[in-house]
């Protein structure tokens, strides 16, 4: 499940558009779902039975992608760095393991595509001994993403190949550009600024949050920066649960004067000025949050917002739905930029 971020909501998209760009799109085929991001990179997933484990096939766009495949299940007294197989219809793709909890591995590339057909025209699969995994839904995933990629009759097609060339693929779309604004010191900002200004405690929304959290530690949690010599950033704790803490962002004038609403959009074009498990990066000048779906973090939204001078543009968000016990870093992509 992709989580809301909380405050205040806007409905226009992501700032940072560039002509030719795709709209990110996510479908459901039964026990799979396939994602392809703004930049035409798209992923395939199918779970294991009892929801402990998952496949991913990805591929970038353009002629020249290969496919990757990879796969991992929550272990079970494994000891990180032994072997374990894809098995497909009683083929084995020998995978290594890349960590222990959870397991994740990846294929050889030379034999990615090999496997991705065979997942998609498989009777039955398996990562590891006994952990099943579901076919129901992976040909009509990976069609999709083949249609989506315009890589049909082609040799590089995932679920239905054939003999035009590589060349006949449509090249990757553009991809937003974004430059971020020059970094400026941080004297007397931080983590450390522990009360917030006047102004800013006098708006209706902000007042309401100091009211939620005003007798839990999460009141104190107030985060600050400097954006540029006449304008500050300032992140308003609201709420905490069980593993999601909330902050609106508000971007002011000096000592918290003309404070607006921070706009942080999403790829599926929502914008609020909350984020959960949030922080500011004067460094890269970013908002980075990650929103987790549940206690574990294998799924939800993990998104980062660069500041340009003027707002916070989205440029980079992965979103996982199913909580297979995928570990964000296979997350798939919903929006990139240059």
């Amino acid at each position: 499940m992709a989580l809301p971020a909380c405050g205040p909501a806007d409905a226009a998209g992501p700032q940072a558009v560039t002509s030719g760009a795709m709209a990110s799109e996510t479908r459901a085929f039964r026990d799979w779902i396939a994602v392809c991001d703004n930049g035409n990179a798209c992923f395939g997933y199918g779970p294991a039975s009892g929801g402990v484990g998952w496949i991913r096939v990805a591929i970038g766009p353009g002629p020249d992608a290969r496919p990757e495949v990879a796969a991992g299940y929550w272990p079970e007294g494994v000891e990180a760095g032994r072997s374990f197989a894809l098995t497909i219809d009683g083929t084995d793709y020998p995978m290594t393991l890349a960590d222990n909890e959870p397991v994740a591995a990846e294929l050889p590339d030379d034999r990615a595509l090999e496997a991705a057909r065979a997942l998609a025209n498989g009777g039955s699969a398996r990562i590891g001994d006994d952990h099943e995994l579901s076919l129901t839904g992976a040909a009509a995933a990976l069609l999709w993403i083949d249609e989506r990629q315009g890589r049909v009759n082609t040799v590089t097609a995932l679920r239905r190949p054939g003999s035009r060339p590589a060349s006949a693929v449509p090249p990757a779309p553009p991809l937003p550009v974004l430059t971020p604004a020059p970094a400026i010191s941080q004297a007397g900002f931080g983590d450390q600024n522990q009360l917030l200004p006047a102004a800013l405690e006098a708006v209706p929304a902000v007042a309401e949050c100091r009211a939620e959290t005003a007798d839990h530690w999460v009141g104190k949690e107030v985060m600050s920066a400097r954006l540029d010599a006449s304008t500050e950033l300032w992140a308003v704790p609201c709420f905490a649960g069980a593993y999601n803490m909330g902050h609106d962002w508000y971007i002011t004038g000096p000592n918290g004067r003309d404070p607006r609403a921070a706009r942080l959009a999403s790829a599926s074009g929502e914008a609020s000025a909350g984020t959960l498990n949030g922080g500011y990066a004067p460094e890269t000048r970013t908002i980075t949050a990650f929103a987790k779906g549940r206690g574990v973090g294998d799924c939800g939204t993990a998104s980062t917002w660069t500041w340009t001078g003027r707002d916070f543009v989205l440029t980079n968000e992965r979103a996982m739905s199913e909580c297979w016990g995928t570990p964000p870093d296979y997350w798939p992509t919903t929006w990139r930029t240059r």
